[in-house]
């Protein structure tokens, strides 16, 4: 006799603000267990040390996974100063430093717009891309580096936050397979100085915000878990799945 599928038939989209310390599917699976949901997606990966919000399919809502995956979408972000590591985040090594150095807000607002619009980005050794079959993250913890393709991506949006004499709080609205911490390295190169990510929220995914995300531990902790879903009709019209299916015809 077959055996039964754990959890229960569940449909609708979870609007989740992912910690830090977690990988997006961990994240993702938690949610998963706390719901009791027997199939679950996310729409777009965030770096582990990276928080914000991971929109999470449930049951039906899954088909709409593709979609928001080529969705733009919206980060805040900080870049330190003086230093480049090999991950262009907080958690790898430093291999460019610059220790003297003074930028003016004049000097990061003169370099913004060849930054802004349709750029090219070379995707980071450090990342999900794969090669002969095999992810470029493998290679870079072996210490090979190889050649990459740039990329052309889209930043619609991007603007200064917050400045300090090693620190830059930027806001970036972007297209898909966008780069954030490549960004932040592009910028201290153009500034002469180095930089690096320590900090990176995401704030919206297509028509989602941040705003309405719900915290993992508040979702573990909630009794009714199920009333913290979007249900499935009333989605933006955009993503609804019988106008989705109509699109297909």
């Amino acid at each position: 006799m077959a055996s039964r599928r754990r959890g229960r038939l569940l449909d609708g989209v979870l609007l989740l603000d992912k910690p830090a310390g977690l990988s997006s599917n961990h994240a993702l699976q938690r949610a998963r267990r706390a719901l009791d949901a027997r199939k679950a997606g996310h729409t777009g990966t965030l770096d582990p040390f990276a928080t914000g919000l991971l929109v999470c399919c449930f049951g039906r809502a899954t088909k709409l996974s593709g979609l928001l995956l080529e969705a733009d979408k919206a980060y805040e972000a900080t870049l330190q100063l003086g230093v480049e590591t090999d991950s262009g985040d907080l958690t790898g090594e430093p291999v460019a430093t610059a220790t003297d150095f003074t930028i003016t807000p004049e000097q990061v607002y003169a370099i913004l717009p060849q930054f802004t619009g349709a750029i090219q980005q070379i995707p980071p050794m450090y990342s999900a891309l794969k090669r002969d079959g095999k992810p470029l993250y493998e290679y870079a913890r072996q210490g090979i580096e190889l050649e990459r393709p740039p990329r052309d991506v889209t930043i619609h949006q991007l603007e200064v936050l917050a400045l300090s004499p090693t620190e830059i709080r930027i806001f970036v609205r972007c297209s898909k397979g966008t780069y954030i911490r490549t960004l932040a390295q592009d910028i201290g190169r153009a500034l002469g100085c180095y930089a690096h990510l320590t900090a990176l929220r995401r704030t919206q995914v297509g028509p989602f915000s941040i705003d309405h995300a719900v915290e993992l531990e508040t979702l573990q902790n909630h009794s009714h878990g199920d009333s913290l879903l979007l249900a499935l009709d009333s989605l933006p019209a955009e993503l609804q799945l019988d106008n989705l299916r109509k699109e297909a015809l």
